[in-house]
């Protein structure tokens, strides 16, 4: 009996099992091991998208918060311009003021005034989600001043040489039209007349266009 006992521990069939079912644990405990490290990996990419997600939209909204910070400077910046640089008549009538000579007598001025609008772009995303910025609308300002004036010197018509120096140099209207000459050019023919009382004077017109300005 005891001889049947050694042989049956010594059996090679139970020895495998055990064995087996020994790797089997292994394994089992392997494969369980790694789940538990796919889930904490999982987890870390799931937070690392949040993050990435949360990132985006940050930085999207600080392109935003750029671009409407540049498109107010540029709303404020031409409203400087505006505000500095518009046409003002009375500075207008004070220079002619000033630039009158003897013999000669403004009978008409006339100040044709307007605008060329062009409308401006929106900001648009491209596919990277970055802002490209618009055009802002701009528009162009031109203006004519058109200066009619009667001449009654001895010799008229002589005084018109004159007058277009005065208004040329003249401080204002110099800084409305720049680095030019003859900047008031003659647009009538000189014909003589006479008035009532028998003295000769010629009319004339002279006409200016100051530099376009866009804004």
């Amino acid at each position: 009996m005891q001889a049947l006992e050694e042989l049956r521990r010594r059996d090679p069939v139970k020895r495998a099992i055990i064995v087996g079912a020994g790797i089997v644990a292994v394994i089992l405990v392997w494969i369980t091991s790694l789940m538990v490290q796919k889930m904490s990996v999982n987890g870390e990419i799931a937070g690392l998208e949040q993050r990435i997600q949360s990132g985006s939209k940050d930085y999207k909204q600080v392109l935003d918060n750029q671009a409407n910070l540049v498109a107010g400077r540029q709303k404020l910046t031409s409203l400087h311009q505006l505000s500095t640089n518009r046409f003002l008549m009375g500075n207008l009538l004070d220079a002619l003021q000033k630039s009158s000579i003897d013999n000669l007598q403004l009978t008409k001025f006339k100040v044709d005034q307007s605008y060329v609008i062009y409308e401006g772009t929106k900001n648009t995303t491209n596919e990277s989600g970055a802002t490209i910025m618009g055009k802002p609308a701009t528009s162009t300002e031109k203006i004519t001043l058109t200066l009619s004036a009667r001449d009654t010197g001895p010799v008229p018509g002589d005084a018109i040489a004159r007058y277009q120096a005065a208004l040329s140099h003249n401080p204002y209207m110099h800084s409305l039209m720049p680095n030019r000459t003859n900047d008031f050019r003659l647009t009538t023919s000189l014909t003589p007349q006479s008035d009532p009382d028998g003295r000769t004077f010629v009319s004339f017109t002279l006409e200016a266009r100051l530099p376009d300005k866009t804004r």
